[in-house]
């Protein structure tokens, strides 16, 4: 019986032996698991994130061949533009507003939709179409009817629309006005205030710029031209100079901005002002306003009296000149002291035209205004320098360069306004007096001309 305990308690240390091995060996095994896992988290880690580098590389590189085809349809299409004429010139100046307003409009425009605030979006639209009759309304009437055959009822809507033109645009803005009060709805005023606050500060900004634009194309191609190629170039060499010497930060709302980048473009504008007058300077068809035919294009001959500040001038040099030049006299066009100018303007004032629009941007949590054009954003987002530009250009060639001559078709529109037809025929009359007496008629041409009035 002691035999039996015996072999008993034998086997009961073997049975307790054998489970204190396994319960030994069981950390053991549980660690080179939890191993295995931690190896293959990790590997699967490094390959999603080998994925990720992949999948980021691929889409910088699509996003560059997008952007790089973009840019060279738009480069192929401004010089096209260009070649075109003024008038295609205008019509392309005019898309460009329209669609830089309806981007601007269309990004505090949501939560109209959202609210169901159905006026918000037409009365914008109502504003835009008031300000480009009130801006460009008279000028396209004078233009049809000087240029088109017209009925009889037409030519007289036409001509009340020129006489009253200011009023009847007055009225439209007070329909408008009237309509926006209207439309105010409780609880969502603060938001319907700075939508008309928005909407009539894009249209300062945008729309009556744009009409300096629009101007300096009629002043002749040069004023289009230079200015715009001006902000392009110190758009492209601001980057250059960044990415190559860049180190401070210019301004907080650009981060990639930089100092150096900043005077680096600066330089470089001033400089591309010499070549660009150089070239532009000397081609009749940039340096020609707009006269009779806005028709013109770049292959027509275009002739006209130039002004005179591309005209040759004689400079009296300082004496500390003269003694490094061997010259007492410089001969050189007034437009390149004047291009200078404006390149300044393009290097040290213009990029806040961006700095606003990324700030703009910020404020509304995005990364561009639009999608037209693909890889860039939308046009706003390639134009933002331009009207800020544009409009300097329009004020100082009105204040330094224009001459403002009198050309036969702006003296032809106000005849047609403001003459009835009695009083056509007795302007007709003393103009065929005028040109015999001074010699330009013969007396048997005078006589047919004024027995046929």
């Amino acid at each position: 019986m002691s035999a039996s305990a015996s072999n008993v308690h034998d086997e009961g240390n073997n049975t307790s032996l054998r489970s204190g091995s396994k319960s030994s060996l069981q950390p053991v095994n549980s660690t080179v698991s939890d191993l295995d896992v931690s190896i293959s988290n990790n590997s699967t880690t490094q390959n999603n994130s080998e994925s990720v580098i992949v999948n980021e590389r691929e889409k910088k590189k699509q996003t560059f061949i997008v952007r790089t085809i973009w840019t060279l349809i738009m480069t192929f299409g401004l010089l096209a533009t260009l070649a075109a004429g003024q008038f295609w010139t205008i019509i392309a100046v005019l898309f460009i507003q329209i669609t830089v307003f309806r981007e601007c409009i269309n990004i505090t425009t949501l939560r109209a939709k959202l609210e169901d605030l159905h006026y918000t979006y037409p009365l914008n639209w109502w504003f835009l179409i008031t300000t480009i009759f009130y801006l460009d309304g008279r000028s396209l009437i004078k233009y049809c009817l000087t240029n088109f055959v017209l009925s009889d009822y037409t030519s007289v809507v036409a001509i009340k629309l020129v006489m009253h033109h200011k009023f009847i645009s007055y009225c439209f803005y007070v329909m408008g006005f009237v309509g926006f009060v209207a439309s105010l709805r409780k609880g969502s005023l603060r938001f319907q205030f700075a939508q008309l606050c928005i909407t009539h500060m894009t249209l300062l900004l945008v729309i009556l710029q744009g009409h300096c634009i629009v101007r300096n194309i009629l002043h002749g191609m040069f004023w289009f031209v230079v200015p715009a190629g001006l902000v392009i170039i110190n758009d492209i060499f601001a980057y250059l100079c960044g990415i190559t010497f860049g180190k401070t930060q210019l301004i907080s709302i650009s981060p990639k901005k930089t100092v150096e980048g900043f005077v680096g473009a600066w330089i470089c504008t001033t400089l591309s002002s010499i070549l660009f007058t150089y070239i532009f300077g000397n081609i009749s068809y940039f340096t020609c306003p707009v006269s009779d035919n806005i028709y013109t294009n770049f292959f027509s001959i275009v002739e006209c009296d130039p002004n005179s500040v591309f005209i040759n001038q004689i400079y009296r040099l300082p004496n500390f000149l003269v003694d490094i030049l061997h010259t007492d006299y410089l001969q050189l066009k007034p437009i390149y002291f004047h291009t200078m100018i404006i390149s300044m303007f393009a290097s040290l004032i213009a990029p806040f035209g961006g700095f606003f629009a990324s700030g703009l941007k910020r404020s509304f949590k995005i990364k561009d205004f639009g999608d037209t054009i693909p890889g860039h954003g939308g046009i706003t987002d390639r134009m933002d320098c331009q009207f800020l530009m544009g409009s300097f250009s329009y004020l100082y060639y009105e204040t330094f360069i224009s001459t403002h001559n009198v050309n036969v078709g702006n003296v032809l529109q106000s005849i047609i306004v403001n003459l009835s037809s009695d009083d056509i025929i007795i302007l007709v009359k003393s103009l065929i007096t005028y040109l015999f007496k001074i010699g330009a008629i013969d007396d048997e041409t005078t006589h047919k001309i004024l027995s046929s009035l």
